[in-house]
C-alpha cells in the first residue's frame, strides 16, 4: 500500500504490531494448528498468482536465490512510496512468474528447488498477523486459503505443531522488522535528500506504468536502495 501516513506513524504502528505477535500465546496457536490439522496434497494452487498474488522475499530468502537464479527477482510489484521526482521505493523482492501466472520454479506441478525453498514458502498456509477481513474488521488471521486447497483434519502432533508456530512466528517478526528498518531507511533518504512523498505524482505514475511505461523502482535490501527500471511485463501480466 502507498504511504498515507507519516514514516515515524508507520514506524511506530509496526513496531506495535511487532510486540502483538510476539506476545501472541504460542498454546493458542498450535491449538489452532491442531485442530485445522493441514496437510499438502501437491495442488499447486499456492504457487500461482491468481491465488496468491505474488511471493514476496525476506532479505536472506532474496540473497539465497540469487546465488543460483539472479533473474528470479523482481521488485515487489506493490510499490510501497514515490518521491517528488517520479522513483518508486518498496521494502522488498518477489519471486518472478510466468506468463501463465505460476511460479518460476513451478515445474509439471511440482516445486524444483522444494529442498531449498524460502521461508514464506515453508511456512503456507499458516501465519500470524492481524488484517482486516472483507467486513474491514481487523483481527488475527493464522492460516490462509482455508478450505480452498489442500486436506484438512489430519493429525499433527504436538512437537510439530510447536515447530510449526514457531517457524511462523519466526517469519512474521523478520517481515514486520524488514518493513521496519526499510521505513526508516526510507525516512533518513528523504530527509537527507529533501525528497517527499506526492499522492499525485504515484497516481499518475502508477496509471502510466499500468498502461506499460517503464518506472524506476528503488528496492530495499540490507540497508540500501537498489535501482532498477521495470514495466509491466517483468510481472508477466
Amino acid at each position: 500500500m502507498p504511504v498515507t501516513f507519516t514514516f515515524d506513524e508507520q514506524i511506530t504502528a509496526l513496531e506495535a504490531e511487532r510486540e502483538r505477535l510476539l506476545r501472541f500465546p504460542e498454546d493458542e496457536f498450535i491449538a489452532i494448528i491442531r485442530e485445522v490439522g493441514f496437510s499438502c496434497d501437491c495442488c499447486g494452487r499456492c504457487c500461482t498468482r491468481e491465488f496468491n498474488g505474488h511471493v514476496f522475499l525476506l532479505e536472506e530468502d532474496t540473497g539465497s536465490v540469487r546465488s543460483f537464479a539472479p533473474d528470479a527477482v523482481v521488485p515487489a510489484p506493490d510499490f510501497d512510496a514515490c518521491d517528488q521526482q517520479g522513483r518508486f521505493y518498496v521494502s522488498g523482492y518477489a519471486l518472478r512468474t510466468k506468463p501463465d501466472g505460476s511460479c518460476i520454479f513451478l515445474e509439471d506441478g511440482r516445486c524444483s528447488i522444494y529442498d531449498r525453498r524460502f521461508a514464506i514458502c515453508r511456512v503456507y498456509p499458516y501465519m500470524l498477523h492481524r488484517e482486516a477481513d472483507e467486513t474491514g474488521v481487523v483481527d488475527w488471521r493464522q492460516i490462509g486459503g482455508l478450505n480452498e486447497h489442500g486436506c484438512y483434519n489430519n493429525p499433527i502432533d504436538d512437537a510439530e505443531c510447536a515447530r510449526i508456530a514457531r517457524e511462523t512466528r519466526a517469519y512474521e517478526a523478520a517481515f514486520l522488522d524488514q518493513a521496519i528498518r526499510f521505513r526508516r531507511a526510507l525516512r533518513d533518504l528523504f530527509d537527507r535528500e529533501g525528497l517527499r512523498y506526492v499522492r499525485r505524482t504515484y497516481d499518475l505514475l502508477m496509471r502510466d506504468f499500468k498502461k506499460g511505461a517503464e518506472v524506476e523502482v528503488r528496492v530495499f535490501h540490507h540497508g540500501r536502495f537498489e535501482p532498477h527500471r521495470v514495466t509491466r511485463d517483468v510481472y508477466g501480466e
